[in-house]
């Protein structure tokens, strides 16, 4: 800490009050064994310099890699001024804004970040913000039970939406006896990778809430949401919207899925201006219809006018206090990825909606390019054919933990093995190109991957 605040004899005095010796006394319930008596494994003290020349060495072996992983977490460029300003003393230490009197400028930030967030999805409201992508889903599931009153306590999901949101979502609404009930991919065919729609409109899953679309997939592959998401509302059924806010740039919003739209819509913010910064923090998007607004989780900043028929900003629909009411409250979230949102609303200021569409273009243009050439190599093949966004799965001769580790030693991320959570696509790999790349980093990629084939 860079300020201790109590002197030798308040430490004295408070121990004086409480009948010890000294602060050791406080733990003598541990047992002597468990105690470290001295850090062996620390070096001794080094003078400034000599500190400062050993970190430059570490620093220097850090020569960094070309990374095409991504399954959730993507490196996108990031403006230099995003997090210039992100970091000023006025964002980097705001707590949520309950005094609006003294939160005006972090308000109307958080305002802001609204309004590009429903432009993006089509949706009436949304919120500032959840945790992170998984959790997202989670709430969202919770609020479809909400606003639907007599919710069947059963929600649909399909296999192709990210493993880590399902393992989240089952966690979370175990405990609440709600029902996840998965269901296959197609695995052949014109609609291999995604949800066959036409499979789907002949089976019988009972009475449930709601459906979940994710657009794009786990493999990088984009649903019918047109399809899947009138058949949910044929059901009786609420939609939710699992996606990814990049790929809106190019691809129509959930509001204009199907005739009536998704109900309400979730997704991982972090390719809106955050580092991957080794998995977090990040936050998560939710935003929905304008009739489910009074169920929504977390933050919701209005604008208003004040007396003097000025603009004002203020957190709305919610008391602070609802956070207490445990089960009943519609969210137990407080304070969450504030500076995220900062970060996220000032890079979509930056680049606009035609820098989005640019970068999203350019992402689609890559992973396309990339595709073209590891598909041309001998034993590789694209076992999902439907068309995708910046990610997509290749099928290899060998197993995608070799080629992996294989790559790492070219300080190449290869991409994400799929047998651990789909074993029956047996050695698959999950590759994402984003716009970061050029063309002599998609030749580089596929040189080495053929190598490591060879």
């Amino acid at each position: 800490m860079p300020f201790i605040p109590h002197s030798e004899s308040d430490v004295r005095a408070m121990l004086a009050a409480i009948g010890v010796d000294q602060i050791e006394d406080l733990f003598d319930e541990i047992p002597a064994a468990l105690k470290a008596q001295t850090l062996q494994h620390v070096p001794a003290g080094l003078p400034e310099m000599d500190v400062a020349r050993l970190m430059r060495g570490y620093a220097a072996q850090d020569a960094g890699v070309l990374n095409f992983a991504g399954a959730g977490a993507y490196e996108h460029h990031i403006p230099a001024a995003v997090w210039q300003i992100v970091t000023r003393g006025e964002f980097y230490s705001a707590y949520t804004p309950y005094q609006a009197e003294a939160s005006q400028g972090t308000l109307q930030l958080i305002y802001e970040y609204q309004t590009m967030m429903t432009r993006l999805t089509g949706m009436d409201v949304s919120n500032a913000s959840l945790y992170d992508g998984a959790t997202a889903l989670a709430e969202a599931v919770l609020m479809a039970e909400r606003c639907m009153k007599k919710g069947a306590r059963r929600v649909l999901v399909p296999r192709s939406v990210h493993p880590a949101y399902r393992k989240t979502l089952r966690t979370i609404v175990d405990l609440q006896h709600i029902e996840v009930v998965e269901f296959d991919f197609c695995h052949a065919g014109a609609t291999a990778g995604g949800i066959a729609a036409d499979w789907l409109a002949r089976q019988d899953f009972g009475a449930f809430t709601a459906l979940v679309v994710p657009q794009v997939n786990y493999f990088g592959v984009l649903e019918e949401v047109d399809a899947l998401t009138d058949w949910a509302h044929a059901q009786g059924a609420l939609v939710i919207g699992v996606i990814n806010p990049l790929a809106l740039a190019v691809l129509k919003a959930p509001g204009q899925w199907g005739a009536k739209g998704a109900d309400i819509v979730i997704g991982e913010g972090q390719p809106m201006g955050v580092p991957l910064s080794s998995g977090g923090p990040y936050f998560g998007i939710l935003a929905c219809k304008q009739e489910f607004v009074r169920q929504m989780p977390g933050r919701v900043v209005g604008r208003t006018t004040d007396l003097d028929g000025r603009a004002g900003f203020t957190l709305t629909l919610q008391a602070r206090e609802q956070h207490i009411r445990r089960a009943k409250a519609t969210s137990n979230i407080c304070t969450n990825q504030g500076l995220l949102v900062t970060a996220a609303t000032i890079h979509m200021a930056l680049l606009g909606p035609e820098g989005l569409r640019r970068v999203a273009a350019h992402c689609m243009r890559n992973a396309r390019a990339l595709r073209e050439r590891l598909a041309a190599l001998p034993g590789v093949h694209v076992p999902f054919e439907r068309a995708g966004f910046h990610e997509f799965t290749l099928a290899l001769p060998v197993s995608a933990g070799t080629v992996i580790e294989r790559l790492a030693d070219a300080r190449i991320l290869a991409g994400v093995a799929l047998d651990e959570d789909f074993p029956e696509l047996g050695n698959a790999l999950l590759v994402c190109a984003t716009e970061t790349k050029t063309e002599a980093d998609l030749d580089r990629y596929a040189e080495a991957l053929g190598r490591a084939l060879r």
